[in-house]
């Protein structure tokens, strides 16, 4: 704390003395230095504050206020898609009044306005859409892990040449060909039911004939 208040009272110091410009002009440039290492980085979050405090000391900067507004813009976009529509508003405001006429914060806040409205349709319809979507998610990740057996059945192959591991591989596609078409019928549920509120009979699994892997 006692450190905190010397480099204060030094820099005030050097206010005072008639050193203001050179000072600040070393603060600007290292809270640049500092937003450009965080957007490389991609820690937009950092980038955008360390190009706020630089605007803060000195608002007409032009490296500061370009990279004010590409941080912001990236900060947006991941809170857009983290679904926090009005902290990317809020964000993308901020931006808009360092420079009213960027094409990129215009669109993303288009674009961000048109999906707040599409949510509110979709929660009129489908109230319970949330938790739909997110079982869907992990029926499909599911099939991620089944794909990965596969795999690893084919890979053991390679080196055992054990025709079991290959009807081991078989098997698992078959079971992942089910659950795929399930999927694919909630899925299908799951965009008619967003998209009008009545749920489209989706067919039953299994009902179709046709195959990828021929009969063992």
């Amino acid at each position: 704390m006692k450190g905190r208040q010397a480099l204060v009272a030094a820099v005030v110091a050097l206010v005072l003395s008639g050193c203001a410009g050179p000072i600040r002009n070393w603060i600007v440039a290292t809270r640049i230095h500092q937003g450009a290492v965080a957007l490389a980085r991609g820690n937009v979050r950092d980038a955008e504050l360390a190009y706020r405090l630089a605007l803060r000391v000195d608002p007409k900067d032009p490296r500061a206020r370009a990279g004010y507004v590409r941080a912001s813009a990236d900060l947006a976009q991941k809170m857009y898609a983290q679904a926090a529509f009005e902290d990317a508003l809020a964000t993308i405001r901020g931006g808009l009044k360092v420079d009213p006429q960027s094409v990129r914060l215009a669109g993303l806040k288009s674009e961000i306005e048109n999906a707040k409205l599409k949510r509110a349709i979709v929660i009129s319809n489908y109230p319970t859409y949330r938790a739909a979507g997110v079982e869907i998610a992990r029926a499909y990740a599911a099939l991620d892990t089944e794909n990965k057996l596969v795999r690893l059945s084919l890979k053991r192959f390679n080196y055992t040449f054990d025709a079991s591991d290959l009807t081991l591989a078989i098997k698992r596609s078959y079971i992942m060909q089910l659950d795929l078409e399930r999927a694919t019928n909630h899925l299908i549920a799951y965009r008619q039911v967003v998209t009008s509120g009545v749920p489209e009979t989706a067919p039953e699994a299994g009902t179709r004939t046709t195959s990828l892997l021929p009969l063992p």
